[in-house]
């Protein structure tokens, strides 16, 4: 899997070695859904050096149809033998870097986006480093949100079906050589949570999309469907993505300082006011789904208040405590991402409004230590606490007017990103929903 120094001759040897007949080429559209197609074994060698050619112009935010020629590169880094596919019918799967007709970086192409911004730090000598908690439903099916359970945290349900899916993901991605930390029941019935080990931030947006793909796969294949979308069931926790993050110098951590109250370093503590100033202009990529703002409300555990604090669960940026006054164990906890974003442009822009902060020496306000879903207005007026945006539209207003989110994703994926949430956003509203039907017809 992603990271492995893999050869175009290590990829060739081992189709060989494994009979696979199928090869899955991969590659993300500006919303983060995956896309791709199969070649044949016969077609690898002439796919590894010169990349597949595709109509680019039927991907969302990808090429006009007058200049719809892209080609799909392969990574080999990122080749994976699928071990849920019967052996007789092996299927491996590489993910794409998307190129130009000259061969230059297609603009469109949001993997090509993190790698732009990575550079950036890789030029301060730093890495970034990521380790995202997903979380999804599991229902009996896609036509409904029938639960399987009613566990709650950490509950032990064994007779649960969910569970049995969580242990074959696990598996799974154990096998294609994505290492998971741990897995547990989540808040919700029938919501779930596999946390993945921190790697750096290409390598794990890239298993972040293998890791959706296989979860729905293990769950289509016991009758079941499972979901990465925010809001699924009124009434009950969303689904949420939080994301640890570091920067890195070498085998030190560039955000610990054993002398700091907080162990925290100046540029730990400038990153951080990046991530809080720059908060409502990248929550559209961070959280760009219309369903992704139910979940954005106060009371279901997800964070909606701009602060940042220590143990203090209701903020939007914390500092975990698990291991306090260890170097490898300090980071940062972003807390309002949702697991349907695009993880190469979440990433990316997590990293550019923290880079920000450090360039500009953004000065990091007190952590609040309270519960901020119970301050009154008066006192978060007066503490200077503001709020992410509390609607598609809003968040689409917001980042319309954000230089630095232009800069960060670059003009093509900011104006058709851009162009199609305020599609989303007209189509949304124009429906009659339940709830007015149920409020409003009966009196109206």
């Amino acid at each position: 899997m992603a990271g492995k120094k893999l050869s175009k001759t290590d990829v060739s040897r081992l189709i060989r070695e494994n009979d696979i007949k199928f090869i899955r080429l991969w590659f993300a559209d500006i919303t983060g859904q995956m896309k791709g197609f199969t070649v044949v074994r016969e077609e690898l060698d002439h796919a590894l050096e010169d990349g597949m050619g595709f109509d680019g112009s039927s991907i969302k935010g990808f090429a006009r149809i007058d200049e719809s020629d892209m080609i799909a590169m392969p990574d080999t880094s990122t080749f994976t033998i699928l071990p849920y596919r019967p052996k007789e019918e092996a299927v491996a799967g590489m993910l794409c870097d998307i190129l130009n007709p000259d061969r230059t970086p297609y603009q469109g192409d949001s993997r090509y986006i993190l790698k732009k911004t990575l550079d950036r730090a890789k030029e301060k000598g730093f890495i970034f480093n990521i380790g995202p908690e997903l979380e999804f439903f599991i229902f009996k099916d896609d036509k409904s949100t029938q639960i399987l359970d009613e566990g709650g945290y950490f509950d032990v349900t064994t007779l649960d079906a969910g569970n049995e899916v969580r242990r074959e993901v696990m598996l799974t991605l154990e096998h294609m050589g994505i290492h998971v930390e741990y897995a547990h029941h989540e808040v919700a019935p029938s919501q779930h949570e596999i946390d993945l080990r921190f790697t750096d931030a290409m390598n794990m947006a890239d298993i972040v999309m293998l890791y959706r793909m296989v979860v729905k796969e293990i769950a289509q294949k016991h009758g079941l469907y499972a979901t990465f979308m925010p809001k699924p069931i009124y009434g009950v926790n969303g689904s949420g993505m939080h994301v640890h993050q570091s920067l890195f110098k070498g085998s030190s951590n560039a955000f610990f300082d054993i002398n700091d109250e907080h162990h925290l370093s100046s540029e730990a503590k400038s990153y951080i006011a990046g991530i809080l100033k720059h908060a409502k202009e990248i929550t559209l990529v961070c959280n760009q789904w219309v369903n992704s703002y139910k979940r954005l409300v106060p009371g279901y555990e997800a964070p909606v208040y701009i602060c940042w604090g220590r143990k203090n669960r209701s903020t939007l940026v914390r500092v975990p405590m698990y291991k306090p006054g260890k170097e490898k164990a300090t980071r940062i906890e972003f807390r309002s991402p949702d697991p349907a974003c695009n993880p190469y442009l979440a990433f990316a822009s997590m990293l550019a409004a923290g880079l920000k902060g450090m360039e500009e020496n953004y000065v990091l306000p007190e952590p609040l230590e309270r519960d901020v879903y119970n301050l009154t207005s008066e006192e978060m007026q007066e503490l200077g606490v503001e709020c992410l945006p509390g609607s598609l539209i809003e968040a689409i207003e917001i980042s319309e007017g954000s230089e630095f989110l232009k800069e960060t994703l670059g003009e093509h994926i900011f104006s058709n990103l851009i162009m199609s949430k305020k599609i989303e956003w007209d189509e949304y509203r124009k429906r009659v929903h339940e709830y007015e039907t149920e409020n409003y017809l009966p009196v109206l």
